[in-house]
């Protein structure tokens, strides 16, 4: 089969051909139909990470945002066959686990990340294997479609996590979303349709219009403006409730924690680059006295899946909205280079293998 493989860090992806896999007992192999590339993927790409021991191995099939169908089943999976439409969340739980038991295979303490690790190869290719299948295999409904759930993937289940679970989102609420990249878009988005108001950060006019069109309140490009937290506040009427740094540079961080008003949530999405290597300074002092939060988010846990999917077939939350282009496995190397300069607006999804 085709699989877009990482042979070298920075060196662009090498399209080739490798074995079809084989299911170990407890895993199933899902025929790729749709799969996002994400920021993440371009970190990986990068080398990033080795400060916290992640840094992904050359030769490794990247890809963590899929959805497909079952092509094979291993003899001990239980509650999948051949012909299941399944999407796969970028954290693969061990499904024993105190958190696995309880849905949030994201918190997992044996976490596998789909297409981050030798041991669990990625969907930019036609085919991958799922672990642990029958807890980390999720059934589509009907009224997804592949393109649309790969646009789900990370970034969107991520930003609904960040929103309605980690700040606890409430209609009316002002959040702050800084960086407008796949995660961010999701944000503002998600944000609208929930009743609160998003006002979009990000350096690009571009990025910006398209946040607009998602429903955001405002818009403030930092580039631009002369204290971009202070235009933030203004704007939220004296600060914001809820602040997202979608990106995970130390400006984004620091503008986000500084956009919120007293008691306000920051939740940190973004990962560091290696300028960054996981540590930013934050104004600890200010936190402690106007008692702001913050939160981690990462990924969403299993259980959440209902209720997204609900919402997406009510017609409240449409994922499908914030895909920027859909291109074929030979285009993905040039998609996840253009990532450097930030090219790319919305989520690009590989629709052909």
């Amino acid at each position: 089969m085709r699989a877009a493989v990482l042979e070298e860090h920075g060196a662009p992806l090498a399209v080739k051909e490798v074995d079809y896999p084989d299911p170990e007992p407890d895993q199933v192999i899902v025929e790729t139909k749709a799969c996002g590339i994400c920021r993440s993927d371009w970190h990986a790409w990068q080398g990033d990470w080795s400060w916290i021991g992640a840094s992904v191995p050359e030769g490794q099939i990247l890809g963590h945002e899929p959805a497909g169908v079952v092509s094979a089943v291993g003899e001990d999976v239980e509650t999948l066959q051949e012909g299941d439409r399944v999407a796969v969340p970028f954290h693969l739980g061990d499904g024993t686990c105190s958190h696995c038991r309880e849905g949030r295979a994201n918190n997992c303490e044996t976490v596998i990340p789909l297409g981050l690790s030798s041991i669990a190869p990625g969907a930019f290719a036609e085919a991958f294997p799922v672990r642990e299948a029958d807890y980390n295999c999720v059934k589509l409904p009907d009224d997804v479609d592949f393109t649309e759930m790969a646009g789900l993937g990370c970034r969107f289940m991520t930003a609904y996590h960040a929103l309605a679970d980690r700040a606890g989102l409430r209609p009316g609420d002002w959040v702050a979303v800084h960086g407008c990249g796949g995660v961010g878009l999701s944000a503002i988005h998600i944000a609208d349709a929930l009743g609160a108001h998003p006002i979009a950060v990000d350096v690009r006019e571009d990025k910006l219009d398209r946040a607009r069109e998602l429903g955001a309140s405002a818009t403030v490009n930092a580039a631009e403006a002369d204290n971009t937290a202070q235009e933030v506040k203004a704007l939220a009427g004296g600060g914001a409730d809820v602040s997202i740094d979608a990106l995970g540079i130390a400006e984004t961080c620091q503008n986000s924690i500084g956009s919120l008003g007293t008691r306000g949530t920051h939740v940190q999405v973004g990962l560091t680059t290696d300028e960054e290597e996981g540590q930013i300074e934050v104004p600890v002092d200010v936190m402690t006295m106007r008692e702001l939060d913050f939160h981690g988010s990462f990924g969403m846990p299993l259980v959440r899946y209902e209720e997204l999917f609900r919402l997406i077939g009510e017609g409240t939350l449409e994922p499908s909205k914030i895909i920027g282009e859909t291109l074929s496995l030979e285009e993905a190397p040039e998609t996840l280079s253009s990532m450097d300069s930030y090219e790319t607006v919305g989520i690009p999804v590989i629709t052909e293998f």
